[in-house]
């Protein structure tokens, strides 16, 4: 379920740490997994620089394919190489792969169970300036959706490379969306993920943040405004979305009067979505959802665009004060 804690100083040594961009910590995964294993091949849709798999090319250029801008045809390669026996980690735009792609991940990737890594960057209105064309907060629910599927959301360079490493050993389909922004590094040092394990920094009697991505390190923002101010509120790290860490979600519900669940995407069909379902058949409580609601994106630098659609510490703050 993860460790406990109840103090911030795991968390403040590590946000000391330089912020990276998940996506950089990706590039960097893929180059030691490509050096650890030799049946890793990487795939990408003509935007390796963007996602970093660049640092693989350069470095295994026999075993790295660029598709060009045919993100169909990308999958269904990564699909063919899977069934050889290669590990394939596919990698583009989030509102390309799971997009533009989403018949194939279905018809070919899940509906055969196939070992095939989707590694999407640039999620999220994070993504900026580029707008919505670019933006995508609609990907954890097109993903999670689909039978096999498993879905994985870090919320920093560290955990990222974590989970690299785990969806490696992990036979079947998983789709990990990652960011463009650079990030605080938020977990602890001692930190392991591992697949449908949840991180709980600590649990909190009147409220529970159940975070996931760029969101973990908001929320804990949040929570400590709060306990300042007498409101005991916990936060836990819900990076796998599919399958949830139904323990940990559940002893959170316990404890508290209160589930608030936090997101970089849409409240429909993402984090929010799944908590709630879980909840509403296991444990019905009141549950406060922060996303993006039911609209698209615009364009904006991405602190513009979190305070636009309500994503910082000061929003779940007022929400959480709201519900006391």
């Amino acid at each position: 379920m993860g460790e406990m804690i109840q103090n911030t100083e795991h968390r403040t040594q590590s946000t000391e740490k330089k912020a990276i961009a998940t996506r950089d910590a990706y590039g960097e995964a893929l180059l030691e997994l490509g050096e650890k294993r030799k049946d890793v091949v990487v795939l990408d849709a003509d935007l390796s620089g963007s996602t970093k798999t660049g640092k693989f090319a350069a470095a295994f250029p026999e075993r790295f394919y660029n598709i060009g801008v045919s993100e169909q045809d990308m999958v269904g390669t990564a699909s063919g190489l899977s069934l050889t026996g290669k590990l394939p980690f596919a990698s583009t735009f989030a509102i390309f792969e799971t997009g533009r792609a989403w018949e194939q991940i279905r018809q070919t990737v899940c509906y055969s169970n196939l070992n095939v890594k989707l590694v999407a960057t640039h999620s999220g209105i994070s993504v900026g300036e580029d707008g919505a064309s670019h933006q995508a907060i609609e990907d954890i629910a097109l993903m999670r959706v689909l039978p096999n599927m498993t879905v994985v959301v870090p919320a920093d360079g560290a955990e990222t490379k974590q989970v690299i490493e785990a969806i490696a050993d992990y036979y079947g389909p998983v789709y990990v969306r990652l960011g463009r922004a650079k990030v605080p590094n938020v977990m602890p040092e001692d930190y392991k993920f591992a697949i449908a394990r949840a991180h709980i920094f600590n649990t909190g009697k009147d409220a529970n943040i159940i975070a996931t991505g760029i969101m973990v390190s908001v929320s804990l923002e949040a929570a400590e405004i709060l306990r300042s101010e007498g409101i005991d509120v916990g936060v836990i790290n819900m990076s796998t979305i599919k399958p949830l860490d139904s323990g940990a979600l559940l002893k959170a519900a316990q404890s508290s009067r209160l589930i608030v669940t936090a997101e970089e995407h849409s409240i429909i069909g993402g984090l929010g979505g799944a908590v709630c379902e879980f909840l509403a058949e296991n444990h019905p409580m009141p549950v406060k959802r922060i996303g993006i609601r039911d609209t698209f994106g615009c364009s904006g630098t991405p602190d513009e665009l979190m305070k636009l659609y309500g994503l910082t510490s000061d929003d779940i703050v007022k929400t959480i004060i709201q519900c006391q």
